[in-house]
């Protein structure tokens, strides 16, 4: 248990790092400066160190450290509500960078400033990872030395299959995320981490279950048994594709590029009682004039 013991503590020197990066920004940076790159800069070098140790832990664990997925999962859950809770708003994932511009949250500029700090964050943090491991602090370290060069693929299914199942996991996750982004972060971030440990649980042994661009540019990418343009369609048209579905069906369309509802009839809050209705179309109506021209409508004696 020496090995996990030394991946906890690694955990928590990246989250404290990233804290201290966070603070930093904000008291020297102006604050648009601080939302759309520092921000995402930190939340997606924390995600993604944090997502290759636990990838090391998950592939060599079981038969290397003595411990089974069970203690995997729990830590993915932990550090999922970490990243939710301290993320300071940062998404760390271009789909639902992507998904806020649709949504008329963000602008073009501030946008391309996200993603942009979102690669570079990543890219830091796989050099980073890269450099700890060859450290070799503990034996699951050493082993992870002598595979990294020889990396497979995550994808064990035929594309289609595999792109369906990250378009899926990306479907489910923005879809819980559009329901509970408005609540109080003590339901926000549990409700996030457990989705997350739940499709990672389920589209792991399938695709690894990313569902952000990213994250599986810096972890899969380079692994040899699929093309380019093979991980370009599972993992990055199948997430986005996914985020499109969800936000059409919560929304009823994409603010960005439609203003009509497609799916849902628009009806008013507001019903005028009948009574009224009535009352307004008979005062509408010409009232009758009695002998010499006088209208009945004089009060009666």
């Amino acid at each position: 248990m020496d090995g996990l013991n030394v991946s906890i503590a690694f955990f928590f020197l990246v989250v404290g790092v990233c804290q201290v990066l966070r603070w930093l920004s904000k008291r020297l940076l102006s604050p648009g400066t601080h939302g759309c790159l520092a921000r995402e800069f930190a939340g997606s070098f924390q995600l993604c160190t944090s997502c290759l140790e636990l990838r090391m832990l998950m592939d060599i664990g079981p038969w290397g450290g003595g411990f089974g997925l069970d203690v995997v999962l729990t830590l993915l859950f932990l550090l999922s509500a970490v990243h939710g809770a301290w993320f300071d708003g940062a998404s760390a994932n271009p789909t639902v960078s992507l998904q806020e511009f649709l949504l008329l949250e963000s602008g073009l500029a501030a946008t391309a400033a996200k993603l942009l700090a979102q690669g570079a964050g990543t890219g830091t943090g796989w050099a980073v990872t890269r450099l700890y491991w060859s450290w070799e602090l503990t034996q699951l370290h050493f082993i992870q030395n002598l595979i990294s060069p020889e990396c497979s693929s995550s994808i064990r299914a035929s594309l289609p299959h595999a792109a369906f199942v990250e378009g899926s996991c990306s479907f489910l996750f923005h879809l819980v995320l559009l329901k509970v982004r408005q609540t109080h972060p003590l339901c926000r971030v549990p409700a996030l981490a457990a989705t997350v440990t739940f499709l990672t649980y389920t589209a792991g042994p399938f695709t690894g279950a990313f569902f952000n661009p990213a994250l599986a540019t810096a972890t899969t990418f380079h692994c040899s048994g699929n093309s380019f343009w093979d991980y370009v369609q599972v993992y990055c048209l199948g997430p986005l594709a996914g985020m499109l579905a969800a936000l059409l069906l919560f929304q009823g369309n994409i603010p960005r590029l439609f203003h009509k509802n497609l799916l849902y009839s628009q009806k008013s809050k507001y019903k005028v009682p009948k009574a009224k209705v009535t009352a307004q179309v008979e005062g509408d109506k010409p009232q009758r004039k009695g002998k010499g021209g006088k209208s009945n409508s004089e009060p009666r004696a």
